[in-house]
């Protein structure tokens, strides 16, 4: 059978949810919104549950939780786009500078967003005087849930498809060409989303690594990192960066590649506090 005939049609979702005279919202970024905020949610439920954490004691408070959200969501959003327009996309963006805001085009890389998020880490673990390791923890674990949302959403917007292929789920996609391809978005969507979200929380309720703080921030990195370098071999490059070093490495290979090995180094080197961190709260906030 001719293997464009046995392909998947795209589904062809208006990546427009809805709009409301010039404002349209767009699952792209309704995918960012609802992932920050379960994600959020999540991260509550683990700096609230006492027993999860070494002697019984939380090293934050749910409110440092709350007042994260906004941190934390400005590192994603700044960082991810930083990051798109410096690892994949600088050249465009010298010719028109504008192309930072445009946002709802997509464009957003995680390795940006990752890097973000860890500096605004830093700084608030700073402010508040708490374990920058342990809130590393607490966000890593929360992290699998918009990483589902959004690589879902890529796969709405018909973007980061996979390359040419016969099997009988491949897709073609509006933007692709006449070529069947893989959807490698939804196989990072259930690697990075379900598949890694389980393991860390596997990994927390059932083994307690939460009370080794910087175990689960680098068991991310390495589930991240691995499951990116899986998908590289199945997703079609940017044509503008195409493949590195002989035809098989890709730019989002060399960036996973250190964070395979930080969380290794990570991981070996936890060990509990060496004294209790202070008692967390129950749910206000301030």
């Amino acid at each position: 059978m001719d293997p464009v005939l046995a392909a998947l049609p795209f589904p062809n979702i208006d990546p427009v949810l809805f709009s409301i005279g010039p404002l349209a919202v767009h699952w792209y970024g309704l995918a960012y919104v609802v992932g920050i905020l379960l994600g959020w949610r999540y991260a509550r439920i683990l700096a609230g549950t006492n027993r999860l954490w070494f002697d019984g004691r939380p090293a934050m408070r749910v409110s440092d939780i709350d007042d994260f959200l906004i941190w934390g969501a400005v590192g994603i959003v700044l960082g991810g786009r930083l990051g798109y327009i410096f690892f994949y996309d600088f050249a465009a963006f010298m010719h028109n500078p504008l192309r930072m805001f445009e946002i709802w085009k997509g464009g957003m890389s995680f390795h940006g967003g990752l890097l973000g998020t860890i500096i605004a880490m830093i700084f608030f673990a700073r402010k508040r005087g708490i374990s920058v390791w342990s809130l590393f923890d607490v966000i890593a674990a929360s992290a699998p849930i918009g990483l589902f949302l959004g690589r879902i959403a890529n796969f709405v917007n018909g973007e980061l498809w996979g390359r040419v292929s016969d099997v009988p789920w491949a897709v073609i996609f509006p933007t692709g060409g006449p070529e069947p391809r893989h959807p490698s978005q939804l196989y990072e969507a259930l690697l990075e989303g379900p598949l890694l979200f389980f393991a860390l929380y596997l990994l927390i309720f059932r083994f307690g690594k939460l009370q080794r703080p910087r175990y689960i921030g680098g068991a991310f990195l390495l589930g991240y990192g691995a499951c990116r370098i899986l998908v590289e071999f199945f997703r079609e490059p940017d044509a503008h960066i195409g493949y590195l070093l002989g035809g098989w490495l890709t730019m989002g290979m060399v960036l996973s590649i250190p964070m395979l090995l930080i969380g290794l180094v990570a991981m070996a080197y936890a060990k509990p506090p060496t004294q209790p961190a202070p008692v967390g709260d129950s749910g206000s906030s301030h």
